[in-house]
């Protein structure tokens, strides 16, 4: 290329600001600088005195299987957040507010803040309902100025604010976005490496999990700085040569990955490794539950990213190591949880049931858009077995 012509690479990282509490403030502005929590059915709806004064539910005394589906900072500081398990919240903090999900709000402002950025940044790669990756190398405008520029867009548009990382790949913006919360903006430039970078927990890495956190800290390898001075031998023995040549260069900064603009989903899959193994009738209570819980949070990631699909599949996991899966293709696509429980129900009945269980995954793909009938989208979701 053309020096002349080649600039160098401006990759932001837009994820705006606890999205799902932060719509819910804007219906409900009472709530501002209290601890809400989202997740609840619709039993937590808030109740309308007749004088238009509202009450809404805590979480005080919840009890039941429900999960956070997020929290406000409020409610962050104390110590609730995302994927943790209601009872357990309740505990942390009895008097935040409970409020349910409302994906049909959501995505509406999800659509809302993408065609606002993509008025001033079209080159963007989306990346879920609240969080987007623009390349912004071709824009003349310094960096700063259009990272503002995009920070008000999205706030005329929606009333809502969002933190902003820019650097030259998406691993290290995608890192910055969230240095700087609520309502930040984060340019990571020479030196800011190891500055800002190599400081924070290796965990801080998307693409580091629980499990690979956990051998690297026994390893003594904590921090992003210390992976980077890590022995390569030493990563190649603990994961094996492809994805210690990646913590090297993750460490280092390196990622060529291009925002790509439009992408279409194959399958969308939830799973779970258990504990320990179950017995398929000793744990059919646990069984059960997880198996609900897992078509439940399939319905949540369809909502969430305008899917509906017709192929169910089920995965299991045996104490040997077997891995058996099974799939069924309905007349007509679904977004519904029932319905993806009776079609992997019925999937699990062909499946001989011998030894315990380790891995238990349901999966639905022959994807198209759609967002499912709106008395399925809302309802609270019915007790659901694995033996159904």
């Amino acid at each position: 290329m053309d020096s002349e012509h080649a600039r160098p690479r401006r990759i932001a990282h837009l994820d705006m600001d606890a999205f799902y509490a932060s719509v819910e403030r804007l219906r409900y502005p009472e709530l501002k600088g209290l601890p809400v929590v989202i997740g609840g059915g619709s039993a937590s709806q808030p109740t309308v005195l007749p004088d238009g004064t509202r009450l809404f539910s805590r979480l005080q005394g919840y009890v039941g299987r429900g999960v956070v589906t997020t929290s406000t900072y409020e409610a962050r500081a104390l110590g609730v957040f995302s994927a943790m398990g209601m009872m357990k919240a309740a505990q942390l903090a009895p008097e935040a507010i409970l409020l349910p999900v409302d994906f049909k709000a959501y995505r509406y402002y999800s659509r809302l803040f993408k065609s606002a950025v993509a008025s001033i940044a079209p080159h963007m790669e989306d990346r879920g309902i609240d969080e987007i990756y623009l390349d912004l190398s071709q824009h003349p405008e310094d960096t700063l100025t259009l990272a503002r520029n995009i920070k008000q867009a999205v706030f005329q548009a929606t009333g809502l604010s969002c933190s902003i990382g820019i650097s030259p790949n998406k691993l290290l913006s995608k890192i910055a976005s969230e240095l700087d919360k609520p309502d930040g903006i984060t340019i990571i430039g020479p030196g800011d490496l190891e500055a800002r970078i190599w400081p924070l927990p290796v965990g801080k890495v998307n693409g580091i999990g629980p499990k690979a956190n956990a051998r690297l800290a026994a390893a003594g390898i904590h921090t992003i700085a210390e992976l980077a001075a890590a022995a390569p031998e030493l990563l190649q023995s603990l994961f094996g040569l492809s994805y210690a040549q990646w913590l090297l260069n993750v460490a280092q900064g390196v990622d060529h990955r291009p925002v790509v603009t439009y992408s279409e989903p194959k399958s969308i899959s939830r799973e779970t490794t258990f504990e320990r193994d179950l017995h398929v009738q000793h744990d059919k209570k646990v069984l059960s539950a997880q198996f609900s819980q897992l078509c439940e949070q399939l319905e949540g990631d369809l909502l969430r990213k305008g899917y509906v699909g017709r192929t169910i599949g089920i995965k299991l996991r045996f104490d040997d190591f077997r891995t058996v899966t099974r799939d069924l293709t309905l007349p007509g696509p679904t977004g519904s949880a029932q319905v993806i429980h009776h079609a992997a129900g019925q999937c699990l009945k062909r499946i001989e049931l011998n030894h315990r269980i380790r891995l238990l995954g349901v999966r639905i793909s022959g994807l198209q858009p759609g967002t499912g009938p709106e008395d399925e989208t809302n309802r609270a979701p019915e007790q659901l077995s694995l033996y159904d």
